[in-house]
């Protein structure tokens, strides 16, 4: 059997000519189906072209002739329309056993049973579809099916050419309106800004894809390469961001990227196949595509997004085509615009200008996040909708704090944007000057208020904010942004780090908590097929049972705190024995480094935290063994109300407000103070000021939020009456009010609590 590029090129000589020639857009189809079907040996060959909003049979070799330009499928319908709308392969020994099967009896195509079809692409979209059919039931091999990619791609130069699909199809996206709009997203980085929009990168169209000189397009390809690893290592060895921070990391997985020699032979066995340098880079881009669609893992979908923004700055550089708008500077304020970014594609921009970020896709781990982070730089993601909305040079107002982009504004937009973002400054200024003042209530109550944390960076928030300590360390956020395991002595000076860097202030480390939608591609999980895998194998179960994985954190946390306390808290405890088994791995790998001879941690507070409800009902056997338990309010919520916090649907069907929570709340504050262990919340329900208002309320005074929540709370503790919320708490939880949001709003109004 020839290889994919023997297959592949073997077509292409041939069509060459036929693209070369005079005849009309028809008989060159014809041709090619005649060429496809007598290479691979199938007795069915035909194209399915886009037009007028639906797949129009063009040309076919072995089903009847007279079904051209007859049949007809709307996307989504048969198995051709179904290719068409997900972009994407099929493979079928048996057309009818797929559940999308749908019968043309115009096209004589029931003695036919195998099927296999890929999608035409121009521009990221299917304009239309290549299918071939054979009598007995078998499955194309891979050679086959990579040989039809291959040709695909040539298709779509000679289809768009030949002018053949809807103009609206491969034209540039245009905006449908000039009204002003709002335009909803993920918040990734807070912040807010003003600005023109600026695409990040022009479309780049490959105009022409087979290859006269092999040899010729090989080199071209190399010279690329060494060009844009040139960029990339000038680029991140320019990058300033302050300090050292886990964006180093990023980096550095970044430029592994742009090194990784199976990249560059993937392009090399592309242009094999006899294709032009443009179009072997395009084809190995969408496959890529391809694998993103098919990955339900955010981090390694994230580790694609870096290969396509390489491939992308690739493409440019061989194809000598316009580059991003960062070649040119920004001449003014600018809200950045792109699908997706890599971390090296933003570093290039003037960060005096750069006001924000808006992206098409994104995500809270994606590498570009992390940088943007560190640069100040907020972020907008997974806004539909770009291009058809988004004009270059529209003014935009970002406020990712609330999740928005404004388009377009109108004058009394722009008006509630500035006097908003000047009220944001204002306040900014006040809760800065509030660093260094206790958050005690008027009642003379202390509250303490710690940060969340996950990278080094976010250490230096103490000092900023005039935080108690750190009251989560994520300590998976070094495993989740490697492309590797982090070995023990890189985790061990991460954890050294952070404690130096937090001096006398304690630090809580949660021991590492992956699985469910915090997937390793480099550690296969049994979360990868479950159905629910927030409830699934996950956080400290998934730990006990890759006991090495937790082994070598424990010993690299013990060497880190030599000299110190160690604060290590387990996540996911659903039973007491569970966290005695936590604590049991953690003492022999204490006993291990003793008996060597290290120095060792002065002291280790151990602590549990409480997002399984069933955890609450063995809280007599727990409490005696824990330091600390701290209640993570964001899984908890969930499993309360079974209902997904992921799913825009269910967003409204739990309130943290809700009697239902603050009851089960309330349950824990006398056996935990009985037992002298310090109760806390580290969700984001503690940093909501309302909120943390009612779980003072109910008694609990240690509270770990974000680093831009302490400035707030402050000024609410310092504006509260502890005591006299607690008697109003007491008598709202015995009677519940229909909306306790709505009374405890009213309270505060009337007790002078500052909530804004």
């Amino acid at each position: 059997m020839p290889s994919a590029a023997a297959s592949a090129r073997e077509i292409l000589v041939r069509l060459h000519d036929v693209m070369a020639g005079r005849t009309a857009p028809q008989a060159k189809l014809n041709a090619v189906v005649q060429i496809i079907g007598e290479a691979i040996g199938s007795e069915v060959c035909s194209i399915y072209l886009l037009r007028e909003g639906v797949l129009e049979l063009y040309a076919t070799r072995g089903l009847a002739q007279e079904a051209v330009h007859v049949t007809k499928l709307a996307l989504g319908e048969g198995l051709v329309g179904t290719i068409a709308e997900d972009v994407e392969v099929l493979n079928l020994d048996e057309a009818t056993s797929h559940p999308n099967f749908v019968h043309n009896p115009e096209t004589g195509e029931e003695r036919f049973h195998s099927f296999a079809g890929v999608p035409i692409i121009r521009r990221e979209r299917a304009v239309g579809v290549l299918a071939v059919q054979h009598v007995d039931p078998r499955r194309y091999q891979d050679v086959e099916i990579e040989a039809l990619q291959t040709v695909a791609m040539v298709l779509s130069e000679l289809i768009a050419n030949a002018g053949l699909v809807d103009v609206a199809t491969t034209g540039a996206d245009r905006p449908q309106s000039t009204a002003s709009v709002r335009l909803p997203g993920l918040k990734l980085v807070e912040g807010m800004g003003a600005g023109c929009a600026v695409y990040h990168q022009p479309r780049i169209t490959v105009e022409h894809t087979v290859a006269e000189d092999i040899d010729a397009e090989r080199h071209r390809v190399y010279a690329a390469f060494d060009k844009m690893r040139e960029q990339i290592d000038r680029i991140t060895r320019e990058a300033e961001f302050g300090m050292a921070g886990e964006h180093d990391e990023v980096i550095a997985t970044y430029k592994m990227f742009a090194y990784d020699e199976g990249w560059s032979r993937r392009i090399n066995e592309a242009i094999d196949s006899g294709l032009t340098a443009e179009a072997a880079i395009e084809r190995v881009q969408q496959r890529t595509r391809q694998r993103m669609r098919q990955i339900d893992d955010p981090l390694l979908a994230d580790r694609m997004h870096d290969l396509e923004d390489l491939s992308n700055r690739l493409l440019r550089i061989v194809s000598g085509q316009m580059g991003t708008a960062a070649q040119f500077g920004l001449r003014r304020d600018t809200i950045l615009i792109a699908r997706n970014l890599g971390p090296a594609e933003l570093l290039e921009y003037d960060k005096r200008r750069l006001k924000g970020v808006v992206l098409g896709e994104g995500s809270l781990t994606a590498h570009v996040t992390i940088v943007a982070r560190a640069m100040g730089v907020p972020v907008l993601g997974r806004v539909a909708g770009l291009r058809r909305t988004i004009a270059e040079g529209d003014l935009l107002l970002l406020d990712s704090t609330e999740s928005n982009v404004f388009v377009r504004p109108s004058a009394a937009m722009e008006e509630a944007f500035e006097s908003k973002l000047a009220v944001r400054q204002k306040r900014k200024a006040a809760y800065a000057r509030l660093r260094d003042v206790p958050p005690v209530t008027k009642d003379g109550e202390r509250i303490t208020l710690m940060v969340n944390a996950g990278l080094r960076d976010d250490a230096a928030a103490l000092d900023l904010t005039g935080a108690d300590g750190i009251g989560l360390f994520r300590t998976e956020f070094q495993f989740l942004v490697s492309s590797s395991l982090p070995q023990r002595e890189r985790q061990q000076r991460l954890y050294k780090e952070v404690l130096d860097a937090a001096g006398d202030r304690p630090v809580v480390f949660r021991t590492v908590d992956i699985g469910g939608d915090k997937a390793l591609p480099y550690l296969v999980t049994a979360s990868a097929d479950e159905e629910n895998p927030a409830m699934g194998w996950r956080a400290l179960r998934l730990a006990l049972e890759r006991d090495g994985l937790m082994k070598a954190q424990a010993r690299a946390l013990i060497d880190a705190a030599a000299g110190r306390t160690l604060n290590v808290m387990f996540p996911m405890v659903s039973e007491p024995w569970e966290f005695d088994e936590a604590k049991a791995l953690f003492e022999a790998q204490r006993a291990w480094i003793g008996a060597r001879g290290k120095r060792l941690p002065t002291e280790i507070r151990y602590g549990a935290m409480l997002e399984v409800p069933a955890l609450a009902e063995q809280l007599d056997i727990l409490l005696p063994k824990i330091q600390f338990l701290s209640v993570g309010t964001n899984d908890l919520t969930q499993f309360l109300f079974a209902a997904d916090r992921a799913n825009p649907k269910l967003a409204e069907r739990y309130d943290w407000l809700s009697p239902s929570i603050l009851r089960f709340l309330a349950r824990l504050v006398a056996p935990a103070r009985a037992a002298g262990v310090d109760l806390g919340v580290c969700g984001e329900m503690g940093g909501r000021p309302l909120e943390a208002m009612a779980l003072i309320g109910l008694g609990i005074d240690r509270l770990s939020i974000t680093p831009a929540a302490v400035g707030p709370l402050k000024a609410m503790v310092r504006s509260l009456d502890a005591g006299a919320l607690r008697t109003a708490m007491t008598a709202w939880l015995a009677h519940p009010p229909r909306d306790l949001r709505d009374v405890l709003t009213a309270w505060a109004a009337e007790a002078g609590v500052e909530l804004a």
